[in-house]
């Protein structure tokens, strides 16, 4: 027996087919406008991010209540080129310098004083210096590249200064601030600052974006004025040939989609240049949750921090 579907039944499927919403335009991958907006917007994946912020703040006080006040000095002529420093009483001893986030546009040293604890108790000095903000540097990204390099070239100038040994620098970043942190890692420092080429020593790049094209796609090219040069000169993972330190990279797995994708890429993308990686995958971590492991000697990023630098058990 055959079955013959009426026209009316035949109509009514196309119709409906019809009638479904027509889908935005692509404009990266697979995401269109809105969804590439909120894979570069933590608070759409994250939406107590400021709770996070806030615990950060207070986090970063009560060490600063146990361990004593930073250090601070100027590594630079402008009032915000300053550094905190947060000794550690052994001698010679290495450093960690970290590179705060807060998308280019916000974040102090004060606010991320919390892993020093660990790292002086470890027996390393840890270093946090400002930048300016992209606001404030008409949304140039270079000024703020800059300065990073520039407090990395002072602290190694410098080390001796406070007890540290510049040949056993380390440094690491989080989210705009490991993309910053990639940069210099991914700087000719002979040419620029006349240092050596292998000034720091490991790196460790957490959640961050490593190549600025899409980037500039999303909602952040409204407050950064990207150009194709700041594209090319600001993207890591274009500039691998000059990596001369073991990197560690690093996404929780409650990212948005992009923060997840940079790092997987950037990680094979150092794999494939034949130099020395390793993919951290902090399960169940969302953004602001993941760098809250290196406050710890047994957290993700902490024990890996200290394995890099060879303080693991101290």
């Amino acid at each position: 027996m055959r079955f013959a579907f009426p026209p009316y039944g035949s109509w009514r499927v196309e119709n409906m087919a019809s009638e479904q919403p027509a889908r935005e335009p692509l404009v990266f991958l697979n995401y269109t406008q809105a969804e590439l907006d909120a894979a570069y917007n933590q608070s759409a994946y994250q939406p107590n991010i400021q709770q996070l912020r806030d615990r950060w703040a207070s986090n970063s006080e009560r060490t600063r209540a146990r361990i004593g006040a930073p250090l601070r000095l100027p590594y630079g002529p402008r009032p915000i080129e300053q550094l905190d420093i947060f000794r550690t009483e052994r001698a010679a001893a290495p450093i960690f310098i970290f590179i705060h986030g807060g998308a280019w546009r916000a974040g102090l040293a004060k606010t991320y004083s919390a892993p020093a604890e660990m790292f002086i108790r470890a027996g390393a000095h840890y270093v946090v210096p400002d930048f300016i903000w992209v606001q404030d540097a008409d949304g140039s990204l270079f000024p703020m590249a800059d300065q990073v390099c520039r407090a990395i070239a002072w602290v190694y100038r410098n080390a001796a200064s406070f007890g540290g040994d510049r040949d056993r620098i380390y440094l690491g970043g989080h989210s705009s601030g490991a993309h910053l942190a990639a940069v210099a890692l991914t700087t000719d420092w002979p040419n620029r600052f006349d240092l050596p080429a292998d000034i720091v020593k490991g790196g460790m790049c957490s959640s961050g974006m490593y190549d600025l094209a899409p980037v500039r796609l999303s909602h952040r090219n409204s407050y950064v004025k990207f150009t194709d040069e700041m594209v090319e000169a600001l993207s890591p993972q274009r500039h691998i040939t000059r990596l001369c330190a073991p990197l560690i990279v690093a996404y929780g797995t409650y990212e948005t989609p992009e923060f997840q994708r940079q790092a997987r890429d950037f990680a094979a993308a150092v794999r494939s240049a034949g130099k020395p990686v390793e993919l951290l995958v902090g399960d169940d971590y969302s953004h602001m949750e993941l760098p809250e492991t290196l406050c710890n000697p047994h957290g993700l990023l902490g024990s890996a921090v200290l394995e890099q630098m060879g303080l693991a058990g101290s």
